[in-house]
């Protein structure tokens, strides 16, 4: 897809259903007078990953009119003349008028930069700027230190948490007892063996007779995340309401230890908060959602978030008919090809470290193993959802098919045929009716299903000779 594809479709995105300006798009209706505004747009869409547009002739309100030559030259020129001169160094912008909807519309693209940030011209580094819900808003200064890493070549998890510290420092800090419990080893006498371990691992570094805690290092094992300012508001946020909405709640407990830390103990407070009590000789919680779903669902959230994104911790809410789970960032993959693409993620030495810590699955097999024990449990499917910031997953309690909804009826058997064919079958009658608990007798009902999951184009016949819709097999439709 070239740039004008691109921007007609993110404009389309833009105005449908609900008009709202994105981050790669921002709408014009007119030259502002404004200069350094202006500076600061374009400021904000260099430093946007992928870069942004400017698009002339859009409405507040959405609504679109044709643009005039005039009015398109001097656009150009004025912007053009800011791109050159009032940025900290001259960057090139391109233009094309495209028809969209019918009406002549002026498109300004400005591309990503490899040397961010980009800033304004006469001030320091931190006059940058970035995109943030739809807006333009100047950088945090942690950001602006962020993206100078990034582009000397450092990821986030290289980066520097605290640094000139001597070794009791680096071990009053980071929890390495932890780190031995995970590793299954004893704990050395020795402090030089341990912090050779952790300096193993990545999660400090020795540069002179001082010590260096990285990124990693301290999201992983802090022992109190507030201790490392570059961590704010990195830490795992846990909520649960009374019903099925947010106007009252029950509880919001924030996370102060590391990932590695307190994962064990994060999950089995989920566990806890979602049990149902079952009274029978005696007390007992009988667990809502299957543990290794929400073990592999929350370890993806840790994993795959976007630390770019300020402001959007990892999150878990509970309501009395879900669980979400939210982490900053789009997926990398296609929410309709999570179960058999391989994972891609943003944060690669994180993701590897996890796993040989034994805290994620091997690579690719967790959201398999989540969808599997979900249907074990005869649960709804997970559902997936996306925007330009964020990936949620949503975990539903048991619920009987007659209470389900034709797409929920749709998402179960997709997520199904999915599982099965990774076993290198097709999905059929009989799978479906296992699938949903149904009897031998209500094949027309799983028939039905499998009709309907395949007209939303979801998965395909196996066998196109076959004419039994009871007897058909299917693959997804990427089989």
């Amino acid at each position: 897809m070239d740039w004008k594809e691109k921007a007609i479709k993110l404009l389309t995105d833009s105005l449908h259903p609900v008009p709202a300006e994105l981050n790669e798009l921002d709408w014009k209706s007119g030259l502002s007078d404004k200069s350094d505004r202006l500076a600061q747009h374009i400021s904000a869409f260099a430093n946007l990953k992928g870069g942004g547009f400017l698009v002339y002739g859009v409405n507040n309100d959405g609504s679109c009119f044709d643009m005039q030559k005039d009015e398109i030259d001097a656009i150009i020129q004025k912007l053009g003349n800011i791109a050159q001169n009032n940025l900290a160094y001259s960057i090139q912008i391109e233009h094309a008028i495209m028809v969209f909807e019918g009406k002549s519309l002026l498109f300004v693209r400005i591309s990503e930069q490899p040397d961010k940030p980009v800033h304004l011209r006469g001030k320091d580094v931190y006059s940058s700027y970035q995109r943030s819900a739809g807006q333009t808003v100047k950088m945090s200064r942690r950001m602006v230190r962020t993206l100078i890493a990034s582009s000397d070549g450092l990821s986030f998890e290289k980066q520097i948490a605290k640094s000139d510290l001597s070794l009791d420092e680096v071990l009053s800090l980071l929890n390495y007892e932890a780190l031995y419990k995970i590793l299954d080893k004893n704990l050395p006498s020795s402090t030089d063996t341990i912090i050779g371990k952790m300096s193993e691992y990545a999660l400090c570094q020795k540069t002179g007779d001082l010590w260096n805690i990285t990124n990693l290092g301290a999201i992983l094992f802090a022992r109190d995340l507030k201790m490392f300012p570059n961590m704010q508001g990195r830490e795992v946020i846990v909520r649960k309401y009374v019903g099925t909405n947010n106007r009252q709640q029950e509880f919001e407990q924030h996370g102060m230890f590391g990932y590695a830390v307190g994962f064990e103990g994060l999950v089995d407070f989920i566990m806890k908060n979602t049990a149902k009590e079952q009274i029978e000789v005696k007390r007992e919680a009988v667990p809502i959602y299957p543990r290794v779903a929400i073990r592999e669902f929350v370890a993806n959230a840790l994993v795959h978030q976007d630390f770019d994104v300020e402001g959007m911790p990892v999150t878990i809410e509970i309501f009395s008919n879900r669980l979400t789970i939210t982490n900053a960032g789009a997926p990398l993959n296609d929410i309709n090809r999570l179960i058999d693409l391989p994972p891609q993620s943003r944060n690669e030495i994180l993701a590897q470290t996890m796993f040989l810590l034994g805290i994620c699955e091997r690579r690719g097999s967790g959201i398999d193993r989540a969808v599997a024990a979900i249907e074990e449990m005869f649960l709804p499917a997970a559902k997936f959802t996306k925007s330009e910031q964020h990936t949620r997953v949503f975990l539903f309690p048991q619920k009987d098919i007659k209470e389900m909804t034709k797409q929920e009826k749709i998402d179960v058997c997709y997520q199904h045929a999915c599982i099965v064919y990774e076993d290198g079958k097709p999905v059929n009658n009989q799978s479906v009716r296992e699938r949903f608990g149904l009897n031998k007798n209500e094949s027309a009902v799983a028939s039905r299903i499998l009709s309907d999951t395949m007209e939303a184009g979801l998965i395909k016949p196996a066998d196109t000779e076959t004419n039994s819709k009871k007897y058909m097999s299917y693959f997804p439709f990427y089989g």
